[in-house]
């Protein structure tokens, strides 16, 4: 279950996953594990606008395949 399905399909507003933030999210990271994980199993984390491209490069150095999207889109898979 992602973020964005637990708040009713993106239509709430939700605080930045970064540690210690508390600015509302703009941006969903869409991310997954290509160890454990198919390309339909999608993770969403919520990023504010200051802190979407470090905690997108955190995933993407780790191999992890990664979308970025405005908050409240949903993607069905992370190729």
């Amino acid at each position: 279950m992602s973020l964005l399905s637990m708040l009713g399909g993106g239509q709430a507003t939700a605080p930045c996953s970064s540690a210690g933030c508390t600015a509302d999210a703009a941006h969903a990271v869409h991310w997954r594990n290509p160890r454990i994980h198919s390309a339909d199993r999608v993770k969403t984390w919520a990023a504010c606008e200051a802190h979407r491209d470090t905690l997108a490069a955190w995933l993407e150095s780790r191999g992890f395949p990664t979308v970025v999207t405005p908050f409240g889109e949903t993607v069905e898979r992370v190729a």
